[in-house]
């Protein structure tokens, strides 16, 4: 969307084309990826399934609520209230240019990240009736088109699948492939020293991934968009 002028912003809204928002974090991934890791993925699976259909990007939301990370080096996250303003700021702003259909999706995936999206979404559907949403991160897609991929249970950050997309799409970046981690929180406790018990910043094995596996993980996640937006443009 940042590369367009007013005036094709203004055709795309007229034909209600669905507008994408891609979330992600500035956060540690890692001693191999960098920042942005959750930003690149989504962003550029994003990208790629609005080149087979008429599909709006909007600009990144780079920043997030990262809860198990903040104490790392490189996490910068943001409270929780301000992500869900944030996400509510933006919705209404495309709503007044014409837009209806949205596509919340995250490349980070924390629980009460996703939770403050989510809870703006439903908020602003119900103050408008004629608004669609979908909301997801990107690990609900591949959970639900890519699984079978995926050969270290529970990989979830910094490991498996993200080192594999980071390798595809920015080879450049990635330093290496960092070791197998699989911290273990205590039950139940509001946890203080967040880096005691997940020291290296990463949950799952990157040492299983491949460029080749990015390429096709990043593919499946594109024609899982297209689905997705497909399926709005059919909604009333």
């Amino acid at each position: 969307m940042e590369r367009l002028t007013l005036h094709e912003v203004e055709a795309l809204a007229h034909k209600e084309i669905p507008v994408l928002i891609p979330f992600g974090s500035v956060e540690e991934h890692g001693p191999h990826l960098p920042l942005a890791t959750d930003v690149y993925t989504i962003y550029r699976v994003a990208e790629m399934a609005s080149r087979e259909i008429p599909l709006l990007v909007a600009p990144p939301v780079y920043y997030g609520l990262c809860r198990s990370t903040a104490d790392h080096p490189g996490t910068i996250s943001i409270r929780g209230t301000v992500l869900r303003a944030l996400t509510l700021d933006i919705l209404s702003a495309f709503y007044r240019q014409g837009f209806k259909k949205f596509l919340l999706l995250s490349g980070h995936a924390g629980g009460t990240h996703m939770a403050f999206i989510l809870d703006a979404a439903e908020e602003f559907q119900g103050l408008k009736d004629d608004v669609v949403m979908v909301v997801a991160s990107i690990i609900d897609l591949i959970k639900d088109c890519a699984l079978d991929l995926i050969e270290t249970p529970d990989d979830s950050h910094a490991g498996e699948w993200e080192t594999s997309m980071i390798q595809y799409f920015y080879p450049e970046l990635v330093k290496g492939k960092g070791k197998a981690e699989y911290p273990k929180f205590p039950k139940f406790q509001v946890v203080r020293n967040k880096k005691r018990y997940w020291p290296g910043g990463v949950w799952g094995d990157p040492g299983k991934a491949s460029p080749e596996k990015g390429q096709i993980l990043a593919e499946r996640l594109a024609e899982k968009i297209i689905l997705l937006a497909k399926e709005l443009e059919e909604e009333v």
